[in-house]
């Protein structure tokens, strides 16, 4: 498909004001190893043909999210289908290939599937409880081995399973957990106190994240993880719990095959957390509420836990596209934006309700989710392509695969990143973009976490827009997209999109239609292109993420983390490579 590059031209209702980049644009007085300020350098502004625009993140959604696609699963058909697109499309905006590449990074990929589990079983000196698997727990192994298994494991007690030293935090100090199986509670102590001073407040920190309880867990040699689910704290019912880990997992391939991680990890629901603790003699909601306090030490439950699934395994390979305009100046300096290609593609024809014969939809189309982040990240590199002035420092465009199945793909790009950590500036991050028509308002998933806010707010007001807290920053959203993979690198990530705060219409509207779409469309089939989406809010997002990245393409400055985010010090630490 032939791309249609943004022309000079100006429509009255989104006219920002011309402005100019400077090397010290940013302003950041406390950024890491900031370079000495050299005279300004400046760019004529760049006006945006906002019809062309349209009509090209139109035709990009729409070919993205064709049946003919498949629903882009990793590893399937429709990738190949999706790549080829993806690696015309960069060549038709004159974005470089990576040397070596072909615009393509492999990604390892294996897909586990429980076959065969048993129960959980309970053991101590007065009793037992047999907790069945997909009821009461669920639980898997990432091992790449068939059979895995925890036998008579000692039981303990870690609250919050969390070693934090920037909060002062360590639940598992003085412990040896070798052999052993950790009970963890989901979620940080912030969250249950509702105290601003305790880890992120009622913000989920990325401690509190399901992910991290069992890395943590194998960084301390536990035997298995089990985590107490709540729907508050994790912010789904159980029914996703227990669907979600039904069958086929993702993963990377480490190179141990992943045997670093613990024997079998999993969920048990709050009434099985009951159980449990009764029959430690123990309450429940007493243990939970002690975990929340500084003073809490780990608790030898004298219960033993033994569990096993068998699992089969299959491997493959999937790709990630990356595309990048070389720095003029400041070749080996990188601002990255990312966005996944991949969705959840078809569902066996047996899932289909054959009493109803007009259900034949099998294909997740994933149209907003994320075909539309893709096309919002592709538009970008159209308006950097068709400037005369070439920025200083290089940007780089990644789709990234297996999203979906856990950030797969962006994380096996910070694990063998194509171009230096270290010497990226920013993440950028597209996903899932809003669809509703213009708000006047921005949603920042992670609220208030790094220096990048600052110019974002700058060249939100311009549009006259304001920024704006995600309404459940509890959930954790912050670390459930593929911008994260970079923030636990270091490398400063933004994730923002239009809010609910329609211009013409209000917040009910705005919100009326999200919740419309979460119920109705989210990771279903019927998540399709249509051509009837209001989208000048989605041009005007693509118009603001641009010019976030440009200002940081001219600029000397490296954005930090704020005071108190769990990844300033990585990225304090990162600051002597760039030396």
């Amino acid at each position: 498909m032939k791309l249609v590059k943004p022309m000079v031209s100006i429509r009255p209702t989104y006219v920002l004001s011309a402005f100019i980049f400077l090397l010290s644009a940013c302003g950041n007085d406390s950024a890491i190893d900031a370079p000495q300020a050299a005279a300004p350098t400046t760019i004529e502004p760049t006006a945006l043909d906002y019809d062309a625009i349209e009509a090209t993140f139109r035709e990009r959604v729409a070919t993205l999210s064709a049946d003919d696609m498949e629903g882009r699963s990793p590893a399937s058909p429709g990738e190949e289908r999706a790549v080829a697109y993806l690696v015309e499309t960069y060549k038709e905006a004159g974005l470089t290939s990576p040397p070596g590449l072909d615009y393509v990074q492999e990604v390892p990929l294996v897909g586990v599937t429980p076959s065969e589990a048993s129960a959980l079983s309970i053991r101590a000196a007065t009793g037992s409880l047999e907790f069945e698997f997909g009821r009461d727990a669920m639980f898997w192994s990432k091992r790449l081995v068939e059979q895995n298994a925890i036998a008579d494991s000692p039981l303990v007690y870690v609250g919050y399973g969390i070693v934090a030293p920037e909060y002062q935090w360590n639940d598992y100090e003085g412990l040896d957990v070798q052999g052993k199986t950790v009970v963890v509670l989901v979620n940080d102590p912030g969250f249950a106190t509702r105290d601003d001073d305790l880890f992120n407040g009622y913000a989920m920190t990325y401690y509190g994240r399901w992910t991290y309880k069992y890395e943590e867990a194998a960084r301390q040699g536990a035997a298995g993880a089990i985590i107490v689910h709540e729907s508050e704290a994790a912010g789904y019912p159980w029914q996703v719990v227990a669907g979600s880990w039904n069958g086929e997992q993702f993963d990377l391939v480490a190179a141990d095959r992943n045997m670093g991680r613990a024997n079998i990890e999993g969920w048990i629901s709050r009434g099985a957390a009951q159980q449990l603790f009764e029959l430690a003699g123990m309450r429940y909601e007493d243990m939970r509420d002690k975990a929340a306090q500084r003073d809490f030490s780990p608790v030898a439950l004298d219960l033993t836990a033994s569990a096993s699934v068998r699992s089969d395994i299959a491997e493959s390979k999937s790709l990630n596209v990356i595309g990048y305009i070389p720095g003029s100046r400041y070749p080996d300096e990188y601002i990255v934006y990312s966005a996944h290609w991949d969705h959840l593609g078809m569902r066996p024809a047996t899932e289909l309700n054959l009493a109803n014969p007009d259900e034949t939809d099998r294909i997740f189309n994933g149209a907003k989710d994320n075909a539309s982040g893709v096309a919002m990240m592709l538009g970008i590199a159209d308006v950097f392509g068709a400037q005369s002035t070439p920025p200083e420092r290089s940007i780089v465009f990644l789709a990234v695969t297996a999203e979906e199945s856990g950030l797969l793909g962006s994380a096996w790009y910070g694990e063998s990143p194509v171009f230096p950590l270290e010497k990226t500036a920013a993440n950028l991050n597209l996903d899932s973009p809003t669809l509703l028509g213009p708000t006047s308002d921005i949603t920042v998933i992670g609220f208030g976490s790094s220096e990048l806010e600052t110019i974002l707010a700058r060249h939100a007001a311009a549009q006259g827009r304001a920024l704006v807290q995600e309404p459940t920053p509890e959930k954790g959203f912050f670390y459930r997209s593929d911008h994260f993979n970079f923030s636990k690198r270091g490398v400063p990530a933004l994730y923002a999109k239009g809010g609910i705060e329609h211009r013409e219409q209000g917040a009910q509207f705005g919100a009326a239609w999200e919740a419309d779409y979460i119920a109705n469309r989210y990771h279903k089939v019927a998540d399709e292109y249509d051509e009837n989406w209001d989208i000048r809010g989605v041009i005007e997002d693509l118009e603001l993420y641009y010019r976030v990245g440009a200002e940081l393409a001219f600029s000397r400055d490296w954005p930090a983390w704020n005071d108190g985010n769990e990844f300033k010090a990585i990225r304090e630490a990162s600051a002597a490579a760039r030396r």
